[in-house]
């Protein structure tokens, strides 16, 4: 009978030890389990614009412009468009990093840029004129400003372009010399229509050489202000700095006005359905733009050039390349005091294109 009982006593104590060991187990997946539902919560809570921040700082604070270029092409799938750049400020740093987006533009081809008031620091045909030659039969496009100046009318302004050298490398089209052209604006929030120079609808491929910046209205200039304010007609640049309100160019709401430039120019770049790109040539950063014949001469050292085929991007690059600058404070101060920013959070909220980016040095 003891011997009966203790083999009961053996076999009750290892019934319980294999029902603990299994409890112990569930319990442990149940731990793994809780434990990794936050990180799926915070990733499914987390908006694309602290993601955009979380991209942009690691390009653009943390890392060095150089650091941020030596990373590999690989990553350019999740870490956003590419954005080429060279600290070589000569006429071949620019044809390398145009040649770097590996481009094939076709058909009838626009450059665009400013050809800058006497006096500015407007792009030297000593620095863009090889790339220009280089296309197949480019032709420099412009528009008349609505501000008064040396190119408020055509006569005028053609004659601007060639003093500046421009007629001598490629044949220049004043594209509002003979009025506007409408172009819808989809999703935006101050204007419907966008009014370009009516030669726009010649080109096939536009090509967007921008001089970077500052300016006295929008705080920078690069190239959403380009193919925006660039591309209007002096009827359509009037519209985009009145918000879209047909009044006053100079005393309407700023943000209107940034929100209006970057909707504008999401006008243009679905209409060219993708036929566009664009570079920046970051040289003589003064404070003040093209548009104005007596900038303040630059106090901060030059750059370099960037490209892309994502124009907020690009100019989100720059942009984070003054912050990062030790001799940018004159031009961040103006940025900021005209609240700059917005147009790039505006222009990635329409979807003209993406504040993260990938900066790949195409230097040595």
């Amino acid at each position: 009978m003891k011997q009966s009982i203790a083999w009961m006593l053996c076999l009750l104590l290892l019934v319980l030890t294999v029902s603990g060991c299994q409890t112990s187990a569930s319990s442990g997946s149940s731990s793994s389990v809780s434990e990794s539902a936050p990180a799926s919560s915070q990733g499914e809570e987390s908006t694309p614009e602290s993601s955009d921040e979380t991209a942009l700082s690691s390009v653009g604070e943390e890392s060095s412009p150089a650091e941020s270029g030596s990373s590999s092409p690989a990553a350019e799938e999740t870490s956003g468009p590419v954005v080429y750049m060279t600290t070589d400020l000569t006429f071949q740093g620019l044809v390398n990093v145009y040649e770097a987006l590996n481009a094939a533009p076709t058909g009838n081809i626009a450059v665009k840029l400013s050809t800058g008031e006497p006096g500015s620091n407007y792009l030297r045909t000593d620095l863009i004129g090889e790339l220009v030659q280089s296309l197949d039969n480019p032709t420099i496009v412009e528009c008349n400003t609505a501000y008064g100046g040396q190119r408020a009318n055509t006569a005028m302004h053609y004659q601007v372009a060639e003093d500046h050298g421009y007629t001598a490398i490629a044949d220049v089209d004043i594209m509002d010399e003979n009025g506007s052209m409408t172009l819808p604006v989809e999703g935006g929030s101050n204007l419907t229509e966008n009014y370009v120079g009516s030669n726009f609808a010649n080109y096939d491929y536009f090509v967007v050489l921008s001089h970077f910046k500052g300016h006295a209205m929008a705080g920078y200039g690069g190239a959403i202000k380009n193919i925006s304010i660039g591309i209007a007609s002096s009827e359509g640049k009037a519209h985009i700095h009145s918000g879209g309100t047909g009044g006053s160019m100079w005393g309407g709401d700023q943000d209107a006005f940034l929100e209006s430039m970057a909707e504008a120019g999401k006008s243009v770049v679905d209409y060219l359905e993708g036929n566009i790109l664009y570079i920046n040539v970051m040289n003589r950063l003064s404070v003040d733009c093209d548009c104005d014949g007596s900038p303040a001469e630059p106090d901060m050292h030059d750059i370099g050039i960037l490209a892309s085929f994502d124009p907020v991007a690009l100019d989100q690059a720059c942009i984070d390349l003054v912050y990062a600058a030790e001799d940018g404070d004159s031009l961040v101060q103006r940025i900021e005091s005209r609240n700059g920013l917005h147009t790039l959070e505006h222009a990635d909220a329409i979807g003209l294109g993406s504040r993260s980016y990938e900066l790949v040095s195409i230097d040595e």
